[in-house]
């Protein structure tokens, strides 16, 4: 089957079936003389775009007009569909058939993906549309279909609306809010014309959304992919196969998942276990008596147990071809590479992690990431005085995709502040000089919200689960004996979906304490990094800083050399031969 033209309507694929889804050595600050707190400043170098609500509600018109009339196809290359041995020759094909309406209550975080692209012609015949469906898994992040977002340019050409379960009508929203693309992720292993290597995609918003929103499934997650487990899939797609019209509500269906066995019965090779599931009944051959999501409801959920073990990818042309099933992309066979991008704020917007220092005089600086690109870090930009603060930990608490601060001041008390926020910093608590330590390593707990790790100095480490706000819900004790111990990190070391944490022995072995993904037991029997670490008196965690989607660390020697050490995604070996930085970091006292 060759490639359907660009120009066309709901995005789904054609293929197989195209259902087209720092240191622990800090020193003591000196007192501040002008008395006042200092507000981290927004980075100066890039910032979000802001397209105006004009703009916005102009695409999601011209999508509305570019998808009427047409037929139902994919961004990007549709491949040729490969008929099983069991099944006929057919044509992949993304909906929901069978469904039934859908309020926005039960489903708050589902948004519309509505593209559109004139081509800066004024002939209407070569404008590009699209639609698709989403779920908001972070006030700014999206997840997705990878054929949803591939080959496009969702910053100039898309919105995103949420809030709202009806289609947009002309101007009319129904109550609706639209935001801009300000970055895109597409799975680096999607085969587009096969469908195959994870149809997975994460949308960074232009602003964080007011919407509650619904997590993908965990990585040991085994239980909602058993035979028979009910799901809900969530659209706005088709709803017949007799007319490609889409749905102007949302609309869900249930269905059973089904064993890998079942759905290579029908696809054959085309269905590739451990990167899809599949659910529902076997087709009827029509209308009556099928179940199934179909064009349109690409890159919607598949919801089991509250969490989403699916997005919607491909299926049969039509949906309803006698005993197919509907395919998703496996959400828990990729949850390391999707949970690094909806956890990847940074100061300059470019994902890729930055780092906060400050001198001994109290003067604090940026390093903004270079990427792969040795150095690594660019020239340092000046962000004022920062004296008076005993420990700085840099930590995206509110989930805005904006990097902001966490700080302790020299009498103990612990504060919030938004980044480029003129409000008066968040007072978290006071008495958190008992802490030799504080770290942010990311959500321990499994509720999506970033938690706080301190370790007091009796050497008892603590859990403290985040509420979302800057603020920490009670602690919970992780355990004792840890008095030796330097701890650090930020991010999943091991690719697994959850965040560890790094810690550094009296005797110079590094650790790494796998995260379980909840708070009791919080981290999993530890795996021995290696030894000789204790020729560092300091470490800095900000995150990725190579911008690959694995947590970095760096590490600077008892004679002033910044060391990168990049990581693998390996738990056995989770970093690479490390990389010199430069010299003269002997000046910063903190390392964020």
């Amino acid at each position: 089957m060759t490639s359907t033209p660009r120009r066309a309507h709901l995005a789904l694929p054609a293929a197989a079936a195209a259902l087209a889804l720092s240191g622990a050595v800090l020193a003591a600050a000196p007192a501040q003389a002008s008395g006042e707190t200092p507000v981290p400043p927004r980075p100066a170098v890039t910032e979000p775009p802001a397209a105006s609500q004009a703009e916005l509600l102009q695409r999601i018109q011209r999508a509305e007009a570019a998808l009427e009339g047409d037929t139902a196809a994919a961004p990007g290359a549709q491949p040729e569909a490969t008929p099983s041995a069991a099944a006929p020759s057919r044509t992949v094909d993304p909906k929901i058939i069978g469904g039934r309406d859908a309020s926005l209550a039960e489903a708050p975080w589902m948004v519309q993906l509505h593209y559109s692209d004139d081509k800066g012609t004024k002939d209407t015949s070569d404008d590009e549309g699209y639609f698709c469906g989403g779920t908001l898994v972070a006030p700014a992040k999206v997840l997705t279909a990878a054929h949803c977002v591939y080959g496009l340019d969702w910053k100039a050409n898309g919105v995103v609306l949420a809030g709202t379960a009806q289609l947009p009508d002309g101007g009319d929203l129904h109550g609706g809010r639209v935001a801009g693309v300000w970055r895109q992720w597409v799975n680096p292993t999607y085969k587009p014309r096969a469908i195959a290597g994870g149809d997975l995609a994460v949308l960074t918003l232009t602003e964080a959304l007011p919407y509650k929103t619904l997590q993908p499934a965990t990585s040991s997650d085994t239980a909602s992919y058993a035979n028979g487990t009910p799901a809900t899939v969530y659209g706005w797609g088709r709803t017949s196969s007799t007319s490609q019209d889409i749905s102007p509500t949302l609309r869900k269906a249930t269905v059973p998942m089904r064993s890998d066995s079942a759905c290579t019965a029908y696809w054959g090779s085309d269905f590739v276990a451990g990167q899809m599931a599949c659910a529902g009944n076997p087709a009827s051959g029509q209308d009556a008596g099928t179940v199934s999501p179909c064009n349109g409801d690409s890159g919607g959920p598949l919801v089991v147990n509250g969490r989403i073990a699916g997005v919607v990818s491909w299926g049969v042309t039509d949906c309803v071809a006698s005993g197919a099933l509907g395919v998703y992309a496996k959400t828990r066979s990729y949850a390391g590479e999707v949970n690094a991008r909806i956890d990847d704020a940074d100061l300059d917007f470019d994902g890729q992690a930055d780092l906060f220092v400050r001198t001994l005089r109290g003067e604090a600086f940026e390093y903004h990431s270079l990427g792969n690109r040795w150095p690594h870090l660019a020239d340092r930009l000046a962000r004022g005085d920062w004296s008076g603060r005993s420990l700085v930990r840099q930590a995206d608490l509110n989930r805005d995709f904006d990097q902001d601060y966490l700080y302790r001041t020299p009498d103990g008390v612990l504060h919030f502040a938004v980044n480029g926020d003129d409000r008066e910093p968040i007072r978290v608590g006071d008495g958190w000089n008992v802490m030799k330590d504080i770290r942010v390593p990311g959500d321990l707990s499994g509720d999506a919200l970033p938690d706080l790790v301190a370790q007091d100095k009796d050497g008892v480490l603590w859990l403290y689960p985040g509420q979302g706000n800057g603020l920490f819900d009670t602690p919970v004790r992780i355990g004792g004996g840890w008095a030796a111990y330097t701890i650090t990190g930020k991010g999943d070391y091991d690719r697994d979906g959850k965040p560890d944490l790094l810690a550094r022995d009296g005797s110079g072995v590094l650790w790494l304490y796998p995260g379980t993904g909840k708070a009791s037991p919080a981290f999993g029997a530890r795996i021995r990094v290696g030894g000789g670490w204790e020729v560092y008196n300091a470490f800095a965690t900000a995150g990725d800083i190579t911008g690959d989607g694995r947590s970095d660390l760096l590490a600077r020697d008892i004679s002033g050399v910044l060391w990168l050490y990049k990581g693998t995604g390996t738990g056995s070996a989770p970093f690479a031969a490390r990389v010199r930085i430069g010299s003269g970091w002997r000046a910063f006292d903190i390392l964020g």
